[in-house]
């Protein structure tokens, strides 16, 4: 309809106090809300989860100061775009310098980013860019460099009740009835928002819109309808972005930590998604990173549940992946193997290596030329099945990468040896 403004733009707060969290930056005696109110705007990079008001901030930030608000979204604007902003610099149209709000800035390419830096430099344009990605990945050195970092954390689902409830107020003023909502409407809503307060804002909006208008004209918001209006906009996930690689090192590190719950949790957020690949790949690094030689059963078990898993496909997958991550979680740890092999790889890239020890060279070179035989004494023909004998390289025969882990199988293994050994 003409001149129709979408809720979630009509409840925009015009007041850091009125902004949603962020208590530790904006609060009073945060960093941010310090800097806004000194007049003196920085270059500016606002970092978090979509839905948690960045750019609710920069326009305020606009509004308290003599500049011109230029946007532009990184995912559609060109380079064209900026030349047009910087073309207005030094006229009437922007008398007192610009203030570029550039939102998902991870998406300009080093071009277009450095396009940018004469002006943010001498300081014409005062630059506030919100990414949802890590920007010490997503945002070049030179504007990095540039910029002070403000971290928008992801909102809870307390902070979004009230965001909501306003919400309804006002949905309902505009079109001129009242409401009443079935206790744990709001509540179900900012518990299934994911931290987005306009992910809350939309779902209320059309709830408005679907729900039934009784007799008396007011409007009858109910749980159903909640529960229908926000399916699965809980999930925050983007499989090329941080919550994808948030979420699989989340799993990884709460198999390690030894708590189930947690790493089931992780594991359904992955299925939820609709992601089956990469939580297979995880389970089985960690079933030889963090078990391995604790429980070596883990390895070939997780792995008939990985091929299970892919062979029977979503959303039966989740019973052999979550019987593995479980396994897993409750399992005895060691990372010995990992700490050995690194142990190895770091003295071979330090250049420490050598000649194999003739004993060990390839049976084939005897009696080719060479001054004496081999002299490899075969293990198997000795008792306990070993013998002394040089393996590794001169220059490295007193190395010692591998130390049996306290858990025990390994202790076991140790103790197996040392009796072989001393006898």
């Amino acid at each position: 309809m003409p001149g129709y403004r979408p809720l979630a733009d009509l409840i925009r707060p015009k007041s850091l106090d009125d902004v949603v969290g962020q208590r530790d930056i904006l609060g009073e005696n945060g960093m941010l809300r310090r800097v806004i109110e000194s007049g003196q705007i920085p270059n500016m990079i606002f970092y978090g989860p979509s839905g948690t008001g960045k750019t609710t901030v920069a326009q305020i930030i606009a509004e308290r100061t003599q500049r011109s608000l230029r946007r532009l979204n990184a995912t559609t604007a060109s380079l064209a775009d900026i030349k047009d902003i910087i073309g207005d610099l030094d006229t009437l149209l922007t008398p007192g310098g610009v203030l570029l709000y550039l939102d998902e800035i991870q998406y300009f390419n080093k071009k277009q980013q450095q396009s940018l830096l004469e002006f943010i430099e001498n300081g014409k344009i005062t630059l506030i860019a919100s990414t949802t990605e890590n920007p010490y990945f997503a945002v070049f050195n030179a504007i990095l460099s540039r910029s002070t970092i403000f971290e928008f954390k992801q909102l809870t689902a307390e902070e979004i009740v009230p965001v909501a409830e306003r919400a309804a107020r006002l949905a309902a003023e505009r079109i001129n009835v009242t409401y009443e909502a079935e206790p744990g409407v709001f509540a179900y809503i900012a518990q299934k928002s994911g931290g987005d307060a306009r992910k809350a804002i939309n779902a209320v909006e059309l709830l408005f819109s679907a729900a039934s208008v009784k007799e008396d004209s007011a409007v009858h918001l109910t749980l159903a309808d909640a529960r229908a209006v926000s399916q699965r906009s809980a999930m925050r996930y983007d499989r090329d972005g941080d919550d994808h690689y948030d979420i699989l090192s989340a799993l990884m590190k709460s198999i390690r930590g030894s708590d189930p719950d947690a790493a089931i949790h992780y594991l359904a957020r992955l299925l939820e998604a609709g992601d089956l690949l990469s939580p297979c790949r995880r389970i089985l690094c960690s079933a030889c990173e963090d078990i391995a030689l604790a429980y070596p059963m883990a390895i070939p078990i997780v792995k008939a549940c990985v091929d299970a898993a892919t062979q029977l496909g979503l959303p039966e997958a989740r019973l052999p992946l979550a019987d593995a991550v479980i396994l897993l979680a409750t399992a005895p740890k060691s990372n010995s193997g990992i700490t050995a092999i690194d142990r190895a790889l770091e003295d071979l890239r330090r250049g420490k290596t050598g000649p194999i020890p003739r004993e060990l060279q390839n049976v084939h070179a005897d009696g080719a030329g060479f001054e004496r035989e081999q002299g490899y004494k075969y293990a198997q023909s000795y008792p306990g099945h070993w013998v002394r004998q040089q393996y590794l390289p001169d220059a490295l025969k007193d190395a010692e990468y591998y130390e049996y882990g306290d858990n025990k199988s390994e202790q076991t293994a140790k103790q197996y040896w040392d009796t072989i050994k001393k006898a």
